[in-house]
């Protein structure tokens, strides 16, 4: 099988971010973003769906986080989208459920070549992240960036949250690597792309 490795550069006036994945990995990461709950999420992302990431960003977090975490999810979608070429043989669905403490977290993904997020969290009262600000919007920012730019239904439902941002975030993260190996798992049966029309975008 051809190797599903890439490495994604993209600079701008905002964030400079560089970023190896490869699909097929071990769950190895090495991940510098300058925000630290991100790089703990992303790390748990990495190692529960066994792909091998690395990021180094920086951005202008002088002004606030936003222009980081949202360039991120939208370099880590190209990133998979780009690795997973035409998308032949893939299962393309994935699901998964991850508890932590009071929280069940379940993820749906469908690498169909359209984007759409599910997110349940709307006024939820969190707290900010005491170090760095971190909040629930910039968490969708980062989720819908990443549908976007891979193509994918992502359908995020979370049973209940728990007023710390982090316990509620963490299941989400876990489950979508989770369920995102199991989309990009080639199934040997699959003979071409996952789709009655032949192609996903």
């Amino acid at each position: 099988m051809k190797k599903r490795t890439v490495t994604i550069k993209r600079k701008t006036k905002e964030t400079d971010i560089t970023l190896t994945l490869n699909i097929d990995g071990v769950g190895k990461s090495k991940i510098k973003t300058g925000i630290g709950i991100l790089d703990h999420m992303l790390e748990l992302f990495a190692f529960h769906g066994l792909f091998d990431l690395g990021i180094a960003a920086k951005g202008d977090l002088k002004v606030d986080i936003h222009h980081t975490n949202e360039d991120i999810g939208i370099v880590l979608g190209q990133a998979f989208k780009k690795a997973l070429g035409t998308k032949k043989g893939i299962k393309r669905f994935g699901s998964a459920s991850v508890p932590m403490e009071d929280v069940t977290a379940s993820v749906a993904v469908d690498i169909s070549g359209r984007s759409h997020l599910g997110w349940p969290l709307k006024d939820a009262g969190f707290a900010p992240d005491k170090k760095e600000g971190y909040e629930e919007e910039y968490a969708k920012h980062f989720f819908d960036a990443f549908s976007k730019n891979l193509g994918a239904n992502v359908n995020i439902i979370i049973s209940s949250t728990n007023p710390d941002l982090h316990t509620t975030l963490e299941p989400v993260f876990k489950a979508l690597g989770i369920a995102l190996d199991q989309a990009t798992q080639i199934d040997p049966r699959r003979k071409g792309v996952p789709s009655t029309k032949g192609v996903i975008d």
